[in-house]
């Protein structure tokens, strides 16, 4: 890969004030200060070619093991929290939103046109739904385990983070993790409510998840080797 020329999309952004490279199945896209020169952007990014070639690597490998699988078509199949789901698809030419209802393990998925996209925008929109229903009653119960409490619950698709908790109690769920296995949603919810007491990642954090989930570091390495491929 390293004698190969490394594209990437530059992005301008008003808020940023140091450029940084983001990296996700998508490819690369360096995020760079509005009065940034763009003359800089490629020495930066030949500085960080090394990170960014072994992160690519990871989603590649992620992709060919072949966990997770995913096939946007009709008699397709996609994860949800463990199961495999069969796709229906019908096309109604007039509809006028995506309507997708699940009965046992088959998804029917009615879209106004023929096309992985349409199929990919439905499913979302049904996934993004069915979080807010799976988080909710994790997240319930966790705080009650832990005797705390959280202020809101969010459903959101981050890029690079899979959950976050802010310092006033407001959490933040990536509804991708609904194309995971159960526990790691499991996991995540519990990392996420440990933070309501600790909200760095100092050894007593640590030390706090081993008590409720010990066999985390598993579940850790499932996310870093399958959590690239956990797309639509």
């Amino acid at each position: 890969m390293g004698s190969q020329p490394l594209e990437y999309r530059i992005r301008r952004s008003d808020r940023a004030r140091h450029a940084r490279i983001v990296v996700d199945a998508d490819g690369v896209e360096v995020v760079v200060p509005r009065r940034m020169a763009l003359r800089h952007v490629e020495p930066f990014v030949n500085q960080k070619r090394p990170w960014i070639e072994r992160t690519l690597r990871r989603y590649q490998d992620a992709v060919i093991d072949g966990e997770v699988r995913i096939d946007l078509r009709d008699g397709g199949e996609v994860p949800y929290l463990g199961e495999q789901l069969d796709l229906d698809v019908r096309v109604e030419p007039g509809r006028t939103r995506p309507h997708v209802r699940r009965r046992g393990d088959v998804l029917t998925v009615k879209v106004a046109r023929r096309g992985r996209e349409a199929i990919r925008d439905a499913l979302e929109r049904w996934y993004r739904r069915e979080a807010r229903h799976e988080m909710e009653h994790r997240l319930d119960d966790a705080v009650a385990r832990a005797g705390t409490s959280y202020s809101r619950l969010t459903i959101r698709q981050q890029r690079t983070r899979w959950a976050s908790c802010s310092s006033n109690g407001s959490m933040s769920f990536n509804w991708r993790l609904l194309l995971a296995p159960p526990e790691i949603l499991d996991y995540v919810v519990e990392h996420e409510v440990a933070h309501l007491e600790v909200l760095d990642h100092s050894p007593r954090f640590w030390r706090l998840v081993r008590s409720r989930v010990p066999d985390y570091k598993q579940h850790e390495r499932w996310l870093r080797r399958n959590g690239p491929a956990l797309r639509l």
